[in-house]
């Protein structure tokens, strides 16, 4: 979107008319490896400045603002021809390559998400990254229209083989019995639906707690796994992709939430 220029409610752009209900269970984006996208890799010219996108991945860690774009884009095409979604978790960045990932923490208040960016922008000297819509609110972002933050380039090769499991501390949530330690679970191998991923880990515990509210019969299966500075709340093992699919498109039906297909 070379003419956008995101954050805030500048020229009507804000949140949509009906917000999903539940954008804390919208999982953070998983990088994976993608092909870069040539034309999104050229130099190219807007507002009078001209921008060197890198052409292929590497690392970046840099601190600056953050502003998001909304309903005014939501539906329209990326810079690489993606309908922009609101309610996925992707950004816009004039120079990181296309598609790739990056670690987006709000500097505020330590909060902290994974993004996939497909689209170029925001084109003001005092901005770093453009969020969607979930990607701001998940980050603290909505009230100010923007704020500071450092963003972090992700290897997916690192990414997915770096677990952290036997390193994450436990965490203490309370019940109306007094104070619980919460066990983290090693994932076993098979298939997964993962309904949600979390930077703190109580509020991974919280939503768990309201699924096995609301998903009875799958209590026994909702599991968090710790990894990479996130908190995943899924359901599993199933050992056919079949089951686990099928056990998606239940929760979807059930809850209205997305749910993601994932293997180990």
């Amino acid at each position: 979107m070379a003419t956008k220029k995101g954050g805030g409610y500048y020229l009507n752009d804000g949140p949509g008319d009906n917000p999903p209900a539940n954008l804390d269970a919208i999982p953070d984006a998983e990088p994976k490896d993608e092909p870069l996208h040539k034309a999104a890799s050229r130099p190219y010219t807007v507002l009078g400045q001209t921008y060197t996108p890198n052409t292929r991945l590497q690392p970046y860690k840099k601190t600056g603002v953050a502003s998001w774009y909304g309903r005014r884009y939501h539906g329209q095409k990326t810079s690489v021809g993606e309908v922009y979604d609101m309610y996925g978790m992707t950004a816009a960045h004039p120079t990181l390559a296309i598609p790739s990932y990056a670690r987006v923490t709000n500097l505020k208040n330590s909060k902290s998400v994974v993004v996939r960016v497909n689209d170029r922008g925001p084109f003001h000297s005092d901005r770093l990254i453009d969020l969607s819509y979930t990607a701001a609110y998940k980050l603290g972002v909505l009230a100010g229209g923007s704020t500071q933050v450092e963003v972090e380039s992700i290897d997916p090769a690192n990414y997915s083989a770096a677990p952290k499991l036997a390193e994450t501390p436990v965490a203490a949530t309370l019940t109306d019995k007094g104070p619980v330690v919460a066990a983290q679970e090693t994932p076993s191998n098979g298939h997964y639906v993962q309904l949600g991923a979390f930077s703190v880990q109580e509020n991974a515990e919280q939503f768990r707690g309201r699924l096995k509210i609301e998903l009875a019969q799958l209590a026994d299966k909702l599991q968090i796994h710790p990894a990479d500075g996130l908190f995943r709340v899924r359901a599993g093992p199933y050992p056919s992709l079949t089951e686990a699919g099928q056990a998606a498109a239940d929760i979807r039906n059930l809850l209205n939430i997305k749910a993601v297909l994932t293997t180990r």
